[in-house]
């Protein structure tokens, strides 16, 4: 659940078009569609998103998602909203090709298109491109968390997420590349599945044929609601995940395990510290994999030539 999910081979609006599509090109023409545009307008709340996850309860530097918008941009710029956009542009296109191929190639084993093997063959995409997500959300959220000042641990030093990644590798070898990785599968794996059963769901129900009238805005409709859907199911993994990969910067470790983390989170901020940075999330999760589907849709039609008529 790296940000971007846009589930497309399986569903039967899509099935003509993808099904004369090479594997090659199909991950090509998916990568390219879906990386730079939902990353540009995504990451923004995403930085706001980790930074809520993981101030200190005891000296909070921000008072909500508006709070924190505003404090970013008047003590960092602009800029400070697009710190470690660098790792998720970096790791797209591998995600989306591990993510698309696995999901097609699950759906023909699975030999049939239904709810239940939508979910399973979005399970088993997200499991598997956690390999490539958790190093790259870990570069993500330690260029996000530095420079919040000296005195919260997180100052600047990393230059940019590639940096980060090998510093952290001289450092603690693959183990600390990998921090993360079991809160990351445990994410990744069921929220994929909502959300490739949720977009299915929304399709059929709306009648999303390749010449359906209003097509596009139910496509909008869809992805939004799709993205909505599985981030709310997963969102309290997300906040632990976050707080591990966060911590250990500046050479203190706070956590020892990750339940470890959940006992000191729960005692310290209560239940409610799994909804920290959710108002945010939310924000993105809509227009970012609605205007996503319809992209990737338009593209996919403009690439076959296809006259799908009136929309």
């Amino acid at each position: 659940m790296c940000n971007q999910r846009v589930p497309l081979s399986g569903f039967p609006i899509f099935a003509s078009v993808c099904s004369r599509l090479k594997p090659n090109d199909y991950s090509s023409i998916v990568s390219l569609s879906v990386g730079a545009a939902g990353v540009l307008v995504g990451h923004p709340f995403d930085t706001v998103k980790v930074r809520l996850q993981v101030q200190n309860a005891d000296k909070p530097l921000y008072r909500g998602t508006f709070h924190c918008f505003q404090s970013i941009i008047r003590q960092e710029s602009v800029f400070g909203l697009y710190k470690g956009i660098g790792s998720p542009i970096m790791g797209l296109t591998f995600i989306n090709a591990i993510v698309f191929g696995v999901q097609g190639n699950t759906m023909r084993w699975l030999g049939e298109d239904t709810p239940r093997n939508q979910f399973l063959a979005g399970a088993t995409a997200g499991a598997i491109q956690t390999v490539v997500c958790c190093p790259m959300e870990l570069a993500k959220t330690r260029m996000q968390m530095q420079g919040t000042g000296v005195k919260t641990g997180y100052k600047k030093m990393y230059k940019n997420s590639f940096d980060c990644l090998l510093r952290i590798y001289k450092h603690e070898g693959l183990r600390g590349v990998n921090r993360g990785m079991v809160t990351t599968l445990v994410r990744e794996t069921p929220a994929f599945g909502v959300y490739f059963l949720s977009y299915d769901l929304l399709t059929r129900s709306l009648g999303c044929e390749p010449d359906a009238r209003f097509l596009i805005p139910k496509l909008l409709f869809a992805g939004g609601m799709a993205g909505v859907t599985s981030w709310v199911c997963n969102y309290p993994v997300d906040v632990i995940k976050s707080r591990l990969q966060a911590d250990g910067v500046g050479g203190v470790n706070q956590y020892s395990s990750i339940a470890d983390c959940i006992r000191q989170s729960v005692r310290k901020e209560g239940y409610m510290v799994f909804t920290r940075g959710l108002t945010s999330t939310l924000l993105r999760a809509f227009p970012v994999n609605a205007a996503t589907f319809a992209t990737v849709t338009l593209f996919l039609m403009y690439v076959q030539g296809e006259d799908r008529g009136p929309l």
